[in-house]
């Protein structure tokens, strides 16, 4: 990997080469089309729900590209390619100068735009059309613009769900929506759609009360269950193992997947006022859930097994992917369109850190350019100064990328 190539390619996003392929390669375009092809046929033999929630990611892509893509055509910047995804390109076709495709590596997508750095060699004809040559204002504009477009799908997937669906609540019963194979529970007769009415004796209506008394209880405990089922009234008995994610203390587990939240209806005013409010909650809450996922010592107590704390553990698109299964299992469309504004709202948020080469850095080398400059000189940073920083960043990205796939993978 040459200094050039990483100043080109990573901290500037790529640049136009001198001669723009009228077309890929047609061993390319095969493969890349079986491999995208195979990646849906396989996510919908697979779990069907989990090809719902990546289709919907791709569009989001499309939608951040949008963003970046439209606002820089407004501002008098030039953009040359608009491509879903990285790598080799699979197909392309040019409209009007913009080359749009797709690629090889179905991993994100990125917008072109000419001149975002000063190691981007511009024709001089083209040099008053770069993004280096816009206010800061434009530039800070065209950089957000992807961020925003996450924060506008978040909220319209939101509100609408909340207008149709309406808003999870405490409904007073836990109600099991997955089993686990071979699980207690499994081999004790548990159904999707049981209701669980008392464990032992015990009666419990919210699934914080049912996980706590199981956890409470000694493995290899015989206990009845209660359950009610197309409205007769079942007795199990089943017979607690120990909880295979806990080590080093005794914990029941049964290998249930259940919620006593359902859905209550509101007006499409309440939900124009509620969505937004929810998600405003939330920025703030995955602004602090994302630095603890970044946290050194919890990715460490990850990886040795020491931290098990969900909220602090590092993901990729395969655990998000395998997540949304459940969702979509127990939700349906309204579970599955609200987990998907979270993963906008998360990916907005990210996005906006200032690391390179997410939007947030450009926006930081944007900011610190202006208060850099003094009575109408515009100061310019140079990027070759800032290489050492950008390599940290990038490399803290891969890092918490690969740890997360082991993660997702190996751990899960």
């Amino acid at each position: 990997m040459s200094p050039k190539w990483f100043e080109q390619e990573i901290v500037s996003g790529g640049t136009q080469p001198a001669e723009v392929p009228a077309k890929a390669e047609r061993s390319t375009m095969i493969i890349g089309t079986v491999a995208w092809l195979a990646l849906f046929v396989a996510l919908g033999m697979w779990r069907p729900w989990s090809l719902v929630f990546v289709f919907g990611l791709a569009v989001s892509i499309m939608l951040h590209e949008l963003g970046h893509f439209w606002t820089a055509r407004r501002s008098g910047m030039k953009a040359t390619q608009f491509f879903l995804g990285f790598g080799s390109r699979v197909w392309s076709t040019h409209r009007n100068g913009v080359e749009y495709g797709l690629r090889a590596i179905p991993l994100g997508g990125f917008v072109k735009i000419i001149g975002m750095t000063n190691v981007d060699e511009v024709p001089a004809e083209d040099e008053a059309y770069t993004y280096r040559q816009g206010s800061y204002a434009r530039r800070m504009w065209v950089i957000t613009a992807g961020s925003v477009m996450h924060g506008i799908i978040a909220i319209v997937l939101v509100t609408s769900v909340y207008a149709v669906a309406g808003d999870l609540q405490e409904a007073g019963r836990v109600t099991v929506f997955g089993v686990e194979a071979d699980s207690p529970a499994d081999l004790a007769g548990l159904e999707p759609h049981d209701v669980v009415v008392a464990v032992a004796d015990t009666p419990v209506a919210t699934s914080d009360e049912f996980r706590t008394l199981l956890a409470a209880t000694e493995p290899g405990t015989l206990i009845d269950l209660t359950v009610q089922r197309g409205g007769e009234t079942v007795h199990l008995k089943a017979t607690l193992v120990q909880n295979p994610s806990i080590e080093g203390e005794a914990k029941g587990y049964l290998g249930v997947r259940s919620s006593s939240m359902e859905r209550v209806p509101m007006s499409f005013g309440s939900a124009l006022i509620e969505g937004p409010k929810d998600l405003f909650v939330g920025l703030g809450d995955t602004a602090v859930a994302i630095a603890k996922i970044m946290n050194p010592v919890n990715v460490y107590g990850h990886l040795t097994g020491s931290n098990t704390d969900p909220s602090t553990k590092p993901g990729t698109i395969v655990g998000a992917t395998s997540i949304s299964a459940d969702v979509g299992e127990y939700d349906g469309w309204a579970g599955m369109l609200l987990f998907l504004a979270g993963i906008n709202l998360s990916v907005g948020v990210l996005n906006m850190f200032p690391l390179m080469p997410l939007d947030g850095g450009h926006a930081a080398i944007a900011t610190y350019e202006r208060l850099r400059s003094r009575r109408g000189r515009r100061y310019y940073a140079d990027i070759n100064k800032l290489m050492p920083v950008a390599a940290v960043c990038i490399a803290i990205i891969a890092f918490m990328f690969l740890t997360g796939l082991y993660l997702d993978i190996l751990k899960n």
